[in-house]
């Protein structure tokens, strides 16, 4: 790799990023994930490196071990009155001993409890997972693994409060059990892998937030003598990165290699990181240059109720050609961008046809990483956020198009743990009505 050679010409994109900033970090030289898009050479990125870290200090947390008696004070993040947060710990088993921290939500937490709440009988938001196992001596040996990462990660062991608070709140708990509840199917009722999921469809199912560990395991056998698990976890302390972590450190332990895992990292961090770096009025001032002339929604068709409890929602993949990709990635280099930016300006194309609409607004879905601060790579916990993009179709050619959805995309990132509601207010189209009706993730 040259002095003039660019990240994106090379093949990178968002993960690689991360992984990068922090390698650099890790050697003494900082610098912002906005800067390696904005200054994507070698020698361009030299001149942006700083020798000094200029983070985000977290104030640390006042809870010391074996506290039988909790004080505001203790709580730097979060602001509670003494009554408050006495009805708080009268609602964690084992009471005060057993909380290790409390703080705010992460924006797209706050969004993804607003949704619990208003689905008073499912749950969009739960994600499940069927194993299967040859042996119930296997399946111990996962359970025990499984709580064992609870045990060394916070978010893990993290119950969510909101009754009767001035703001929604998630608090640690010091030991947090895992629920195991056994069953006995009826084999005639189909497989089972079938009968899990009917019997904890999340449109008919939910978890008690209040609880942790907000994850559950159901265990059966069939007629067989196989044995399975269904593993239900809440998206409210998970991203698909944080569950490729969770399942490879159940491994470690499984392979005897738990002790060469790394030191967990507090999701603390992430939240103050959000809540102390980029200011709102900051927030407010970039979403209001973006959006306070948009007075009207995009809505593909007309359509502007996506909202459900999940039963009419029909799915369709399909497969992207290699040799398309092949182009596709070929094209984004010989411009200097990520294929990131290619995807959301071809979506930008799809809802310009279905919406009547050449300036269009949809939501992208944000690794939530690029912003999070020491080891943002390797740490649990739910880190992606939702924030609208607004694209402008057929007024340019389109290698400028290509390069000007780059740049908002590189300008977004700067406002990445913004919350989505602070950026709809922003607009001039008048709630209730939707901002958007259509999701891009890439």
């Amino acid at each position: 790799v040259g002095r003039h050679d660019h990240f994106f010409e090379l093949g990178g994109h968002s993960l690689l990023a991360v992984t990068l900033i922090e390698r650099m970090r890790q050697r003494g030289l900082h610098a912002q994930v906005r800067a390696l898009f904005t200054a994507p050479t070698l020698m361009a990125m030299a001149a942006a490196v700083q020798k000094e870290a200029l983070a985000v200090v977290v104030p640390p947390n006042g809870i010391p071990a074996q506290c039988q008696a909790l004080r505001p004070e203790m709580l730097p993040l979060v602001t509670l009155s003494q009554g408050e947060l006495d009805r708080l710990v009268a609602g964690v088993a084992g009471g005060a001993a057993n909380v290790q921290d409390i703080y705010p939500l992460a924006p797209l937490q706050e969004g993804i409890l607003f949704h619990h709440l208003l689905s008073p009988d499912s749950d969009p938001y739960l994600v499940s997972t069927v194993l299967e196992f040859a042996g119930r001596d296997r399946l111990e040996a996962y359970i025990e693994a499984l709580q064992a990462v609870i045990n060394r990660h916070d978010i893990l062991r993290t119950a969510i409060a909101w009754e009767g608070l001035p703001e929604p709140v998630q608090i640690v708990w010091r030991y947090a059990p895992l629920t195991i509840e056994s069953l006995e199917l009826d084999p005639a009722q189909g497989t089972a892998v079938e009968q899990l999921a009917r019997r904890y469809d999340p449109r008919r199912y939910r978890l008690d937030l209040r609880r942790a560990p907000l994850m559950r395991v159901m265990i059966t056998e069939d007629a067989q003598g196989r044995w399975y698990a269904l593993l239900l976890i809440h998206h409210l302390i998970i991203d698909h990165t944080t569950l490729d972590l969770l399942r490879a450190e159940v491994g470690a332990h499984l392979q005897g290699r738990a002790a060469h895992l790394p030191p967990p990292l507090p999701f603390r961090d992430f939240v103050a990181q959000a809540r102390l770096g980029v200011s709102q009025a900051e927030h407010e001032q970039f979403f209001r240059a973006m959006l306070g002339d948009v007075t009207e929604p995009t809505a593909p068709f007309g359509l502007l109720d996506a909202r459900g409890d999940g039963s009419g929602i029909v799915e369709a993949q399909q497969d992207v050609e290699m040799a398309v990709a092949r182009r596709l990635r070929a094209c984004a280099r010989s411009l200097g961008v990520s294929t990131a930016s290619i995807c959301h300006l071809a979506w930008a194309l799809v809802l310009a046809r279905a919406s009547g609409r050449a300036d269009v607004v949809f939501g992208t879905v944000l690794f939530g990483r690029l912003q999070g601060g020491r080891g943002a790579d390797r740490a649990l916990g739910l880190f992606i956020n939702t924030l609208p993009l607004r694209c402008e179709v057929g007024a340019v050619d389109t290698a400028t198009a290509v390069r000007q959805t780059h740049q908002r995309l590189i300008e977004l990132l700067q406002h990445e743990h913004a919350s989505l509601a602070l950026a709809q207010r922003c607009s001039g189209v008048q709630a209730p009505t939707p901002l958007f009706s259509t999701l891009f993730n890439y």
